[in-house]
């Protein structure tokens, strides 16, 4: 009997390697006694979890620590100069724009934007490519052919490219760009969940429920996804950073969150106009950009290391 081809035989490995390593033995990795000693001796993920906490506690801090108003104007004060350069001054800190708008309340409400839309595109691609994957490698067979096509469909369509044009016909807004993003960044999940239940469904403990009558149901949400759950995660915390790089990417095009929203990707966007003469109106925004995705990817290979402590580099 023919076969679609398998659309994972190239990044399945590399994907599955990246996310956990070899999945443990009847028990979670979770639930390793050593868990905490390895996580609070890695230093890599304990500086990106830092990072992404102080990041979040901004967040939601932002009512209480941002100095002014993210949307008040003032044209009088339009394009005042960050605290270290010259006509610099404390009453604001990282200066304002060229609506004279205070730069660091908008960087600190910000960080609600790209926090929101990693955490909800994470959110919905994860449940689909994950009721895919688990499907597919559970049951085999004609739904893993099925499934197998529709991941093959997907991965042939170019995310940027998709988006760009969702969004050009159906019209930018927050919604709109977290829908569009965890409609098409489901794959890897998919990819990753397929190939970790393929190796977790021929387990013992696996065989022994079946043998005792338990439910297909109560089989994969009590024995199979504690045992990938390690594996959900870290593909989790790359594919956040994912979102948050093309909500950035989308944003800066007028594709993506729409004026007078303190998105970091349309500040970036607005200061290009004034880059030759205020490029401090990219590095900063753009700064933050790269310090919230640096600090999800140590967190995410630091996850990566401490569940497989055995294939550490």
């Amino acid at each position: 009997m023919s076969s679609f081809p398998d659309p994972t035989s190239q990044v399945t490995e590399q994907a599955a390697g990246e996310a956990a390593g070899p999945l443990p033995v009847g028990r979670a990795r979770w639930r390793d006694r050593d868990f905490t000693r390895r996580a609070l001796k890695h230093t890599a993920f304990l500086l990106g979890c830092t990072i992404i906490v102080l990041i979040l506690a901004m967040a939601l801090l932002a009512p209480l620590i941002a100095p002014y108003d993210p949307y008040a104007q003032s044209m009088a004060n339009r394009l005042v100069p960050p605290i270290w350069m010259d006509g610099g001054s404390w009453v604001h800190p990282l200066g304002t724009d060229g609506l004279g708008r205070d730069y660091l309340s908008r960087i600190i409400y910000g960080a609600r934007i790209s926090l929101l839309i990693g955490t909800f595109t994470v959110l919905c691609s994860g449940l689909i490519g994950t009721t895919l994957g688990v499907l597919a490698g559970y049951f085999g067979g004609r739904v893993d052919l099925v499934i197998n096509f529709i991941i093959m469909t997907r991965l042939t369509l170019p995310v940027i490219m998709v988006a760009l044009a969702v969004v050009a016909i159906v019209g930018s807004s927050l919604t709109v760009v977290i829908l569009v993003l965890g409609l098409l960044l489901w794959d890897r999940f998919a990819v990753v969940m397929r190939s970790a239940v393929m190796q977790v469904r021929s387990q013992e403990y696996v065989q022994s429920a079946r043998a005792l009558g338990c439910s297909t149901p109560y089989i994969i949400v009590r024995e199979i996804m504690p045992n990938i759950f390690g594996s959900l995660v870290v593909i989790a915390t790359f594919e956040m950073a994912n979102a948050i790089l093309l909500e950035a990417a989308l944003s800066f095009l007028g594709l993506g969150v729409q004026p007078p929203i303190p998105s970091w990707g349309l500040m970036v966007a607005e200061g290009r106009n004034y880059l030759l003469f205020d490029p401090w109106l990219i590095m900063i925004p753009g700064f933050a950009i790269f310090m919230l995705v640096l600090a999800i990817n140590l967190m995410g290979d630091g996850l990566r290391d401490i569940l497989t402590p055995e294939n550490r580099n």
